[in-house]
């Protein structure tokens, strides 16, 4: 499987290079580092992060005002909580949650905040409800106030934009977007995380992000079949094509105005939301029941993830299968995830 050892010493290879160039050309950024995971991933960037302000402290440790200022979308993935978290608890970042998408409560607190150094970082494309961040939205902020722009698109990439670049290549925003952090086991069918960004920040995530650097590298034929991944979605574009068919397929048959392949039905409790799962998969569907401490008690659901792979045929038995044990017209489409709680 290759060298057994973290990218630093012994784990990097041309494979690895290939992926790496790959993958920095098709989010448009200068480079980009692979990381063991997506996880890992949003914890080596948070970290280097922090240590932005630790470098440039005057002191041993940073005043407040020295600080980084960390502006987080409540219902960011878990792996950027704890990123921040871990951050904060170095004394080197100022953490403020924003309320989900909710860009005139973002620009209060970036008013409202003394310290110079800010940075923002939401999904993209958020994974338990479905929706995309207002990145046009953010984009303009970002004008006003002059933070980093970080963005998670682990759910986007592949899937959104002519060859694939995620959610800034949709919205048509890829230059404003500073850093694009993602994994490879989604769309990308393999394993593996990364962070697209400039040659400077790599060198920063390299030297100071520590799940990065304490991490054995991804296996040879990974980040082979990886590279391999990225070459097909980029020249297959009938496989997006595909994906947003299904999603307009499921549109028009439940009437629930769903804007993305990630379909979220909120169900109510657990007992509710495991049932529904075992009765879909009797009909050969396997659509598992998201429960707490995924999502908040009593906001159960089914979450629902469509493919290239999928047919009309396979949408028109779904839905079928779900009026037998949901009403859509009665179903919750959106709510509030149990990552909303304060960092």
């Amino acid at each position: 499987m290759g060298p057994r050892g973290s990218a630093l010493i012994c784990g990097y290879t041309n494979y690895h290079r290939l992926l790496e160039s790959s993958l920095a050309e098709l989010k448009s950024k200068e480079d980009c580092l692979l990381c063991p995971t997506g996880f890992s991933a949003n914890m080596a960037f948070m970290t280097a992060v922090g240590n932005v302000s630790l470098l440039l402290a005057k002191d041993s440790q940073p005043s407040i005002d020295e600080r980084v200022a960390v502006f987080s979308d409540a219902l960011n993935h878990a792996s950027i909580i704890d990123g921040i978290r871990l951050a904060e608890k170095q004394k080197s970042v100022a953490a403020f949650v924003y309320q989900h998408c909710d860009m005139h409560h973002l620009n209060e607190l970036l008013t409202n905040c003394p310290m110079k150094k800010k940075v923002v970082i939401t999904d993209s494309l958020f994974s338990m409800d479905g929706d995309f961040a207002p990145l046009v939205e953010l984009v303009k902020l970002r004008k006003k106030h002059g933070f980093l722009l970080a963005i998670d698109d682990a759910h986007a990439t592949f899937v959104c934009g002519k060859t694939g670049g995620g959610a800034a290549e949709l919205f048509n925003c890829i230059s404003d977007v500073d850093i694009s952090i993602g994994t490879l086991s989604k769309a990308g069918g393999c394993h593996g995380g990364y962070i697209a960004c400039s040659k400077k920040w790599k060198q920063l995530i390299q030297s100071r992000g520590r799940s990065f650097i304490f991490s054995t590298s991804t296996p040879v034929p990974i980040a082979a079949a990886a590279h391999a991944a990225v070459i097909v979605a980029k020249k297959e574009m009938w496989r997006r094509r595909a994906i947003w068919n299904r999603v307009q397929d499921f549109r028009d048959l439940t009437g629930i105005p769903i804007t993305s392949p990630i379909i979220s039905l909120i169900v109510g409790n657990e007992a509710t939301a495991l049932q529904a799962s075992r009765h879909l998969l009797e009909f050969g569907f396997h659509i598992t029941a998201i429960r707490p401490p995924t999502v908040a008690p009593n906001s159960c659901r089914l979450r629902i993830a469509l493919s290239a792979a999928h047919t009309l045929d396979d949408v028109k038995n779904l839905t079928a299968a779900l009026s037998q044990c949901i009403n859509f017209s009665e179903i919750g489409f959106q709510c509030t995830s149990w990552n909303a709680a304060r960092l």
